[in-house]
């Protein structure tokens, strides 16, 4: 997703990755009659059952459009998922079209990732650790947090969550686990959870502080749909965030919105992703 970041930036990510694995569907409007609580907690587990097994699916590759906004920058990239790994182009500039210099250096790029397959062994290695940290997270949810019903709006149900008391983190990767709360919904029929909004509710130190600390009230919310192909994909994702180290803080506040998925062959490799992405670009021009 973005540039390798430091040891410490990088106790962020596995957070934002393992929310970003909830999907959202469209509702309807008629109600439905309250799940007894049993009921509730089983729908729950098979929910995060079926996520579990849909983040190591592969099978169904996307090409898409993700438009990231922040207070410094918006950018817009066209984005293919292969076998080799996520491929992107630059677009736009705060919704403007580059400029020849931008296209001149997006050019020599995607030239250099062509000539040197190792950059894009490297970048597929990285993916492939993002979803192994994603599957553990998600393995953990049914013991991390206690879940309580709470209604129905036609066929999505609506749970709070909050950390379970004794629960014990076992690594950094799944520390702010243990003071995160909020609420999800999870569509019935299809048993996937359809949207998802987490709060911090206290300080998250990791390692004692000293590797750096989460503040209190940051928060994430996150939406995705199906798009096809029996695939989920995230629609929109925005967080705002402060992660601290030593005596800097770096601040998240983004808004990314995905949208023109499109399903591409399974066997579809890098190359031939850019090769796919320039033509697109010239017949844009």
């Amino acid at each position: 997703m973005s540039a390798k970041l430091n040891p410490v930036c990088s106790l962020l990510p596995p957070l934002l990755l393992l929310w970003a694995m909830t999907s959202r569907s469209q509702t309807a409007p008629a109600a439905t009659p309250a799940l007894t609580t049993p009921q509730a907690q089983a729908l729950v587990e098979r929910a995060l059952a079926t996520e579990v097994r849909a983040a190591g699916d592969t099978s169904h590759p996307m090409r898409y459009r993700l438009r990231k906004a922040s207070p410094r920058l918006t950018s817009t990239k066209e984005i293919v998922e292969t076998r080799d790994g996520d491929v992107a182009r630059l677009l736009s500039f705060f919704d403007k079209p580059l400029n020849q210099d931008d296209e001149q250096k997006e050019e020599a790029r995607l030239d250099a990732l062509l000539s040197d397959p190792a950059r894009q062994g490297h970048r597929r290695q990285s993916e492939e650790r993002d979803t192994a940290i994603v599957m553990k997270l998600l393995r953990m949810l049914p013991q991390a947090f206690l879940y309580e019903y709470a209604g129905a709006s036609g066929n999505v149900e609506k749970f709070t969550f909050k950390p379970k008391p004794g629960f014990s983190p076992p690594d950094l990767e799944t520390q702010a686990l243990t003071n995160m709360s909020g609420e999800l919904w999870i569509d019935a029929t299809g048993e996937r959870v359809t949207r998802l909004e987490g709060h911090l509710q206290q300080d998250t130190d990791y390692g004692w502080g000293i590797l750096g600390r989460l503040d209190k009230g940051g928060w994430i919310v996150i939406e995705q749909a199906g798009v096809g192909a029996g695939a989920w994909r995230i629609v929109r994702f925005q967080m705002k965030m402060n992660l601290r180290v030593l005596f800097k803080t770096r601040s998240f506040d983004t808004v990314e919105e995905m949208t023109e998925y499109a399903p591409v062959s399974a066997g579809l490799d890098y190359r031939q992703a850019i090769q796919m992405l320039r033509g697109d670009a010239q017949n844009s021009r």
